[in-house]
């Protein structure tokens, strides 16, 4: 009896092949590797994705370009035969180092880095008609997919909480959107560099106006999304505003997932020392513990209800200079602005309760300066 034919064999499904906007082979070398190893790069967005080879489309690694500093050439190394050509990528905290097999290829990475980081072909570097077109192609794309998105920089926070922000974390950046407000579609930017060891925080506003963004300067400029409004800060400030990114790489707190005990849906908690367990017993006969002492901040009393905040349109700063003068300092939160925010972000994802931890902390200060304050006028 003849057995059953089998099954024809169906073959395994395949990933889908990434799309970039440049890709090639690159020989890169990290600050923790010992040497350079071959790898398959791509350039998509603000990414640059390596693979082990052209035929991979689950990435080793991804290098984020909003950390972007700046490129430099390598020059070569004395008494090597190493006939590559080398360049390094500098980041916000880290520098890459790459090694390509001829000057055409650094000038091709380059010159697509540079398009997609300023959002303008580069003028500066050795590249044909051709290579110039393809650029031109990466641009018109960048700008399309920039349009649909927040730029990373955009937090739904006041304005003070935005001067606390750039204060405390002074390394992750010094220019930061928020809402407007006035409540309306535009946006306001707040700046916080440092001029003679003196602070100096900047607002501006940006209206909305249709589908365009007008920033309010001396010449007001307008600009197709909110990525472009950073883009205008960066390049007409010689790059001394640097966008504000969070370190998420690492949580401050514990969190972990619980069941709403209401509902029973699943939501993101975050663990606090007085909840958690105080340590196993002091052995028999050792010495006793002491009673916990009251904290001097609990003696307090509540602060009584303030009157509401004025008018932010006051305080909005209209031209933009390379080096912001002396005189151009902002003035102190007036004595009628004593009112801290009350804000609370609502999210479901670790990043949100990372970026709301933060920003309670920001509030805690604030009122702690405010209390001070409040006494002193007293």
């Amino acid at each position: 009896m003849a057995s059953a034919p089998s099954p024809p064999r169906v073959p395994k499904p395949k990933g889908i092949q990434p799309s970039h906007y440049y890709e090639s082979f690159l020989e890169k070398k990290g600050p923790c590797d010992q040497g350079y190893k071959k790898l398959w790069a791509g350039l998509q967005g603000l990414t640059i994705s390596f693979y082990s080879s052209n035929r991979d489309f689950q990435p080793l690694e991804k290098l984020d370009l909003r950390a972007f500093v700046k490129l430099t050439d390598e020059a070569p190394w004395a008494g090597s035969r190493d006939p590559g050509i080398h360049f390094s990528l500098v980041l916000r905290d880290q520098e890459i180092k790459f090694k390509v097999e001829s000057l055409e290829s650094r000038e091709m990475w380059k010159g697509f880095i540079l398009t997609v980081v300023e959002l303008r072909i580069p003028s500066k570097l050795t590249l044909l008609p051709g290579h110039l077109y393809m650029m031109a192609e990466v641009l018109a794309k960048e700008e399309a997919r920039r349009s649909l998105e927040t730029p990373s920089c955009f937090l739904k926070v006041s304005r003070l909480e935005a001067q606390l922000l750039l204060e405390r974390y002074p390394e992750c950046g010094n220019l930061l959107l928020r809402p407007s407000g006035d409540g309306k579609d535009g946006v306001s930017v707040t700046t916080r560099q440092t001029l003679n060891g003196a602070p100096v925080v900047r607002h501006y506003k940006v209206k909305r106006e249709g589908a365009k963004y007008v920033i309010d300067v001396e010449d007001p400029f307008s600009c197709s999304s909110l990525d472009a409004v950073v883009n205008y800060f960066v390049s007409h400030t010689k790059k001394a505003l640097v966008p504000f990114l969070l370190d998420e790489d690492y949580e401050k707190v514990l969190g972990y997932v619980d069941a709403d005990k209401e509902n029973g849906e699943n939501v993101w908690t975050v663990s606090s020392a007085r909840d958690s367990d105080p340590g196993p017993a002091p052995p028999a006969g050792g010495p006793k513990s002491l009673p916990p002492v009251a904290s001097s901040q609990d003696k307090l009393p509540p602060l009584p209800p303030l009157p509401p905040l004025p008018s932010q349109d006051d305080n909005y700063v209209t031209p933009i200079a390379d080096a912001p003068a002396a005189d151009y300092v902002n003035q102190d939160v007036p004595k009628g602005n004593n009112r801290p925010p009350a804000r609370k972000l609502v999210g479901g994802s670790p990043q949100a309760a990372f970026l709301a931890t933060r920003l309670g902390d920001v509030t805690a200060e604030l009122q702690e300066r405010l209390q001070k304050r409040r006494a002193l006028e007293q």
